[in-house]
């Protein structure tokens, strides 16, 4: 990577990097242990609807498990930090034809019928391939978009302070052991990357993915390269908190130690407020007097206000756990 590249290195959240890494977590659960409770939750909706399972539909032919080829048109570089599934699903409706055949070439084996008529007539087959995804999101992703959506947003907000702190090596370097930067060098352990110097221009969009945990994925086609990776705090993402510490509760009183119980990943007032069933301003209130305990940190990501655990509440949760 050059310097001007480095230099305009950017995060992105993106809706279709969730599509397509959870279309791969269906396919093999097995290896995303961490996703069970979801793919549980949503596979049956999705068969009954005929996106999944089987010969499924485009979508599901398109999105092999891995280690297998991707094509790269699926994820079309985000526009900018904050995800819009309606322009992704634009961009990428407008693929090229040249585009979209190169990359169905790099697929092996026969094609099935349904990726035939893609190759045959790519305007057509990218029109429906955008609907299967709106009901793919509709059934698999929106519902839980708002707790995935403030997950991202806090590992873009912590990167970012790093970067701010110690500079793009040590970002570069923190992102996944799979990843290393050094020598001027991005270094990606991944099969199925071919990706070619990044010049001054676009540098290098980092995309945070709940989803393609374990692993990275990579993109060197398109506007500019791109490097997808697990957001951080993904362990506790699917878990019902556990029973708020009777100790706990004796020190901070029960409203507090429950909202300490709930704040396993960052969370909006408005979100603990759902989950505790407590109003917004008693929420407000207990955040107020733990943040002046130094128990609890918020920080602004966009319009939202998140709440986050601090290591001294962490401590805390240890000793009375």
């Amino acid at each position: 990577m050059s310097a001007g590249a480095v230099a305009r290195i950017r995060f992105a959240v993106s809706c279709l990097w969730e599509v397509v890494a959870s279309v791969r977590v269906l396919r093999d659960p097995g290896d995303h242990a961490v996703h069970l409770p979801w793919v549980r939750r949503v596979r049956p909706p999705l068969v009954e609807a005929g996106l999944i399972d089987a010969d499924g539909g485009l979508l599901w032919q398109l999105v092999p498990a891995r280690p297998r080829y991707l094509a790269d048109f699926l994820t079309p570089s985000p526009a900018g930090l904050i995800p819009d599934l309606a322009a992704e699903l634009a961009a990428l409706g407008g693929t090229p034809t040249d585009t979209v055949r190169a990359h169905l070439d790099l697929y092996p084996g026969e094609r099935t019928p349904t990726l035939a008529a893609l190759y045959a007539d790519p305007p057509a087959g990218l029109r429906r391939l955008t609907e299967e995804i709106e009901a793919y999101w509709r059934i698999a992703l929106a519902p839980h978009w708002p707790r995935l959506r403030l997950l991202l947003d806090a590992d873009v907000t912590a990167r970012a302070r790093l970067l701010a702190e110690d500079g793009a090596g040590a970002l570069l370097n923190d992102l996944h052991h799979q990843v290393r930067w050094e020598d001027d060098t991005l270094l990606v352990a991944q099969r199925h990357c071919l990706a070619p110097d990044v010049p001054d221009g676009p540098g290098l969009v980092l995309v945070p993915s709940v989803f393609v945990w374990p692993s990275v994925a990579s993109v060197s086609a398109g506007d500019a390269p791109q490097l997808a990776y697990p957001a951080r705090g993904l362990g506790a993402l699917w878990e019902h908190p556990a029973g708020v510490p009777d100790a706990l509760a004796a020190v901070l009183g029960r409203g507090r130690a429950r909202l300490l119980t709930e704040l396993t990943a960052p969370a909006s007032t408005t979100e603990l407020a759902r989950r505790s069933g407590m109003s917004p301003a008693g929420v407000s209130q207990h955040l107020t007097a733990l943040r002046a305990a130094g128990l609890v940190v918020t920080h602004r990501r966009g319009r939202a206000l998140l709440s986050a655990r601090t290591d001294l509440a962490e401590a805390l949760f240890s000793a009375t756990g």
